[in-house]
């Protein structure tokens, strides 16, 4: 017997890979205010991948309970380039300096899962993947930024290697789910551990 699983999320991105891999969904975004929940961790030196989890805790906790007995699925990403965490860009501008700053460098994508059922913790996880940017031009950047649009404002990093953003990088260690926001395989792991779904 499978159960259907709220997704705490309104992104696309993770409802499609829950949808591709056969998971009964219901998507539920949360209502939380992440800048707010994130201001007091700024300067406490929690790492970047705690803040994902924290984050992710607290979509997956308000959701559940809002819906009672169901098992949520709460998901956050943070980017960290070493001490600097970044955060979707809010336009073309902050997109552009997110690509200089990025540029030639290696970061970090940190996607945090959470699974809780009526406000209470399940499970915790955090898949991590590293990135390595090419040394890009900034004249490219904007020819590319030009290129993706308003697509560019709806990731951290303001790429997306689904689409022309693979373009950037020459290296890539890690799994294409948790770079695109859900670490699918320990997710599946873990419904199957729970009877939420067959396994």
């Amino acid at each position: 017997m499978t159960e259907t699983i709220i997704l705490a999320s309104g992104s696309p991105f993770r409802k499609a890979m829950l949808v591709n891999a056969g998971i009964a969904i219901e998507a539920v975004p949360a209502e939380v205010d992440e800048r707010a929940l994130e201001a007091p961790l700024k300067d406490s030196g929690i790492s970047p991948e705690d803040v994902a989890l924290v984050l992710a805790e607290a979509k997956a906790t308000e959701v559940s309970e809002r819906k009672p007995g169901a098992l949520v699925l709460g998901c956050d990403q943070t980017l960290s380039l070493g001490d600097e965490v970044f955060h979707k860009p809010a336009d073309m501008e902050a997109a552009r300096r997110h690509l200089l700053a990025l540029s030639g460098r290696t970061h970090q994508l940190n996607s945090a899962v959470v699974l809780a059922r009526d406000g209470a913790v399940l499970w915790r996880h955090v898949g991590i993947a590293s990135l390595t940017m090419r040394k890009l031009d900034p004249a490219f950047i904007g020819r590319h930024l030009a290129r993706v649009g308003a697509k560019a404002l709806s990731s951290v990093g303001a790429y997306q290697i689904e689409g022309e953003g693979i373009q950037l990088f020459e290296r890539i260690e890690g799994d294409y789910f948790t770079i695109v926001g859900l670490p699918l395989l320990p997710v599946l792991a873990k419904l199957r551990d729970l009877g939420a779904i067959d396994g």
